[in-house]
């Protein structure tokens, strides 16, 4: 995702600086304008340079972007933080909870770098396809209204169509939330569960992320835009899913562990659905979804025995 926010901002001709703290993936990238690892194909514009200094990378910036998986982001923020030392504002292009604190991105970045302005940009926006310059729309979320026009500004292309929304809580939990459904929804790709239960799934698992945010704070119009149901039905079809991925192959029957012992990049719905399941047990809100999901991620629970729980649930209205 950081290649693919630097690829669009350098075709508007922007100075864009791409940090990596692999010293050599970076030094590969910068002389052969590529990032095969995770966008093979992809050009890397001239105006974008690629480095592992710090320092460097942050020299006259005047906003930065955050694209780091939620589990790593206050550790590499504390790396970065002596840098830091003005006020730059952040925008986040995360998605996630972090697990020991069931903090949002927002929320960690501001508590690590001293409480400065985060915009979070969210919805359907997968990188293999919007660097290539397929179009896509997006919303830029944050309680600063200029800086929020600002960033919607900076990203907006012909090709990349951007929206603002001042419901940040909202943004950055759909965009979490969504994640956990995702698993479910490639677990029933995996069991071959067909069209009618998949469609059923994701109205069902839109059904309880708002309720979720709107419990934590978050209205709930956002949940029926980009960043809500845009971005859910995207995670939930696309091959280029992680999430997705990691259900389909729960639902062909390997293990957790198997899965993530050799996939490339992270799947954040994983730990996602541990905090968002404590948080739903610390807010008793109902989430029967994400407790199957929990348990068949980390209570060895079969997929076909959660389908089972989920089904035979008492008849209720919708």
């Amino acid at each position: 995702m950081a290649t693919a926010c630097a690829t669009i901002l350098g075709q508007k001709g922007i100075q864009v600086s791409i940090w990596s703290r692999d010293e050599q993936h970076a030094r590969t990238m910068q002389e052969q304008r590529e990032n095969e690892r995770q966008l093979p194909g992809i050009k890397i514009p001239d105006s974008v340079e690629v480095t592992s200094d710090v320092e460097s990378a942050l020299k006259g910036a005047e906003i930065i972007v955050a694209a780091v998986p939620t589990q790593f982001l206050r550790g590499v923020l504390e790396t970065l933080s002596p840098a830091l030392t003005e006020t730059r504002p952040v925008v986040s292009v995360i998605k996630g909870l972090e697990n020991e604190t069931l903090m949002r991105p927002s929320q960690i970045i501001s508590e690590v770098l001293d409480q400065r302005s985060v915009v979070a940009l969210g919805g359907p926006s997968h990188a293999e396809e919007f660097a290539r310059g397929l179009p896509a729309s997006v919303v830029a979320a944050g309680g600063d209204a200029r800086l929020t026009r600002e960033v919607q500004e900076l990203f907006n292309t012909d090709r990349f169509r951007v929206y603002t929304n001042i419901d940040i809580v909202g943004v950055e939990l759909a965009g979490a939330l969504k994640n956990v459904i995702a698993i479910a929804a490639g677990i029933c790709d995996g069991l071959g569960y067909g069209d009618n239960a998949k469609s059923a799934l994701v109205a069902r698992g839109l059904v309880e992320i708002t309720r979720f945010g709107t419990q934590m704070g978050a209205e709930a119009n956002t949940f029926y835009g980009l960043a809500g149901i845009g971005d859910l039905i995207t995670t939930c079809i696309s091959p280029y899913g992680r999430n997705r991925g990691v259900g389909e192959r729960l639902g062909k029957g390997e293990t957790l562990a198997q899965i993530v012992s050799d996939m490339k990049g992270v799947a954040e719905g994983v730990a996602t659905t541990r905090s968002v399941y404590e948080l739903s047990l610390q807010q008793g809100i109902e989430m029967p979804l994400t407790e199957q999901i929990f348990q068949v991620l980390f209570e060895e629970k079969s997929p076909g025995e959660a389908t089972d729980a989920l089904m035979m649930r008492p008849p209720k209205d919708e």
